[in-house]
């Protein structure tokens, strides 16, 4: 289609882009690689998809930046001496260029419009913003700028002192208005320039977002330009309710926290209150749902790159549906039949077939929750004088209670932690059952659990991801199979420092007396286990997970 057909009030309208060859802050600036595409290319490219403009020029005095411009479809005024020295002004480049392109076209423009291409996430909707303020027929120029609201201060050269550029010091919201101009956009109609000036005296302005505003002048605005272009939507779908406990919704806060240069919406079930609440208390974005297909549509609105599962057991329809969509999948701990449609799936806890070659396992896919990366390896001394029961979920089988009366039944008469799930039934039953005895303190639905677990000599749960951290502390663990599920953990062994005592179900209470007073009395074997845990590293899980995401995205993207 013929884009003058868009022409905004028959208005003809030209886009001029300066760019000189040599630039101070950044050397060949226009022409190094911003995430993957010479800076020159981003205001080319939105000059172009603007859908008013007619025509785009960048006028230029370097041939590798007129080159690589014309290869982006746009044509090019080669300047002359005069007009490329340092202390030429831009309204006389802009001008010529201007004369220049009307000669060729046999025809004059109505508006001109200065695009310095230092602003690459300018968006064209608001190129075609500050054009439609044209509507106003005695403007003559719009102009964008940034907010800037600050104290300001200014420097006497005579009298060698600082002074305030303010009338009171106040509050910045308080202050009054003041805009900074970006240069990414000035607009003037065509009797209002010429070689010593590029604007009206009827002026407007358009007001940019802050990102919007960020001129690329040295390195660092170059970094925090691309970290931006390279910034992905992403939506996690994950649950947390008293029933299914809170390790999955746990799992993704721990990650969405540490990937800060990114945007996250958490999708969450409407009857899972309690997920809702713990996604609010860490700040970030969420909406509900209810069914999939209201999924779909959150999922439609938001626009992601990526999809993240935490969902237990997705199913085939599901991932169908989501790949259908066009989006990167990636699921955690998932052993529904949908896996297998997933980019990758990460399972730091249960064993897949490892023939399935989006599958990843194992302990280096852990992410730690932030709490666990700064507490110091525990000390093994010889005495135990601290015990933890901590019992993945909200132990239906009641393995806390089981745990604590067969230590109470020992020798042992130190103090005696329990930490429970906020679904755990009959809480108050248990509390009243113990709350006689001083070495036992009961607690239920802890925020600090690393404190706890630095604290305890010998840890006692079941073969979830609880080890982990556990592991991550050097904290001596015994653990016991809750259910069949739990199995297929197979870093719950020996050689990870794991006193593992299998199925709870064929355990006695004898055994696990036996095994508990074995490890109380022996502080040789306490140590070994020890080291150990502290010859794995699982402080790395985030890092491993990115560089698999960004290696299988990468692929996609290709092949999209």
């Amino acid at each position: 289609m013929d884009i003058r057909m868009n022409m905004f009030n028959n208005n003809k309208i030209l886009v001029v882009i300066p760019a000189k060859g040599v630039s101070k802050g950044i050397p060949r600036k226009y022409v190094r690689l911003l995430n993957n595409k010479p800076l020159i290319y981003y205001a080319i490219n939105i000059a172009k998809s603007s859908q008013y403009v007619d025509d785009v020029v960048v006028t230029t005095d370097d041939s590798e930046i007129a080159s690589i411009s014309e290869k982006f479809g746009v044509s090019v005024i080669r300047r002359s001496k005069e007009l490329s020295g340092e202390d030429i002004p831009l309204d006389a480049v802009v001008f010529n260029a201007m004369v220049q392109k009307e000669k060729s076209a046999f025809d004059e423009y109505d508006i001109v419009i200065t695009m310095l291409p230092t602003s690459p996430l300018l968006k064209t909707q608001t190129l075609d913003n500050a054009i439609e303020n044209f509507d106003d027929f005695s403007l003559e120029s719009v102009i964008s700028v940034v907010e800037d609201k600050q104290l300001f201060w200014g420097y006497d050269d005579d009298n060698k002192i600082y002074f305030p550029k303010y009338i009171e010091r106040c509050n910045r919201k308080d202050l009054p208005s003041s805009f900074r101009e970006t240069g990414a956009i000035i607009a003037t109609r065509r009797g209002f320039i010429n070689e010593i000036s590029c604007i009206g005296e009827n002026i407007d302005v358009i007001e940019l977002s802050d990102e919007e505003a960020i001129t690329v002048d040295d390195f660092k605005d170059w970094w925090i330009v691309e970290t931006i272009l390279q910034r992905k939507r992403i939506g996690i779908v994950v649950n947390a309710n008293n029933e299914i406990g809170t390790r999955r919704i746990d799992n993704c806060l721990a990650f969405a926290s540490k990937l800060v240069s990114h945007e996250f919406l958490f999708i969450l079930d409407e009857k899972h209150k309690l997920g809702q609440n713990l996604v609010e208390k860490f700040g970030f974005n969420f909406k509900i749902y209810n069914g999939h297909d209201a999924i779909y549509n959150i999922l439609e609105e938001f626009a992601p790159q990526i999809i993240i599962n935490d969902v237990s057991d997705t199913t085939e329809e599901y991932m169908s549906d989501l790949k259908e969509r066009g989006y990167f999948v990636a699921n955690f701990d998932d052993l529904g039949v949908g896996s297998n449609l997933a980019d990758v799936v990460f399972d730091s806890l249960y064993e897949h077939d490892l023939s399935d070659t989006n599958v990843y396992t194992g302990q280096k896919f852990h992410i730690l929750k932030d709490e666990f990366y700064f507490q110091p390896h525990k000390v093994i001394t010889q005495d135990v004088d601290n015990i933890l029961i901590m019992v993945d979920g909200n132990d239906p089988k009641h393995l806390s209670e089981k745990f604590l009366e067969a230590i109470l039944s020992t020798t042992y008469e130190m103090k005696i932690n329990i930490i429970v799930g906020r679904g755990y039934e009959n809480i108050e039953q248990f509390i009243s059952n113990y709350e006689s005895n001083p070495l036992v303190q009961i607690y239920q639905n802890v925020p600090n659990v690393s404190d706890f677990m630095f604290k305890a000599d010998i840890l006692v749960t079941s073969a979830s991801k609880i080890m982990y951290d556990a592991c991550a502390l050097g904290v001596p663990t015994i653990c016991v199979y809750q259910n069949d599920l739990e199995t297929s953990h197979v870093f719950a062994n020996s050689a990870n420092g794991i006193l593992n005592l299998g199925d709870v179900e064929s355990l006695t209470k004898q055994e696990f007396v036996n095994q508990f007073l074995e490890l109380v009395n022996n502080h040789d074997l306490r140590l070994n286990m020890h080291n150990k845990m502290k010859s794995i590293d699982l402080q790395h899980g985030y890092e491993n997970i990115c560089a698999v995401v960004t290696e299988e995205y990468r692929k996609f993207a290709m092949n999209k």
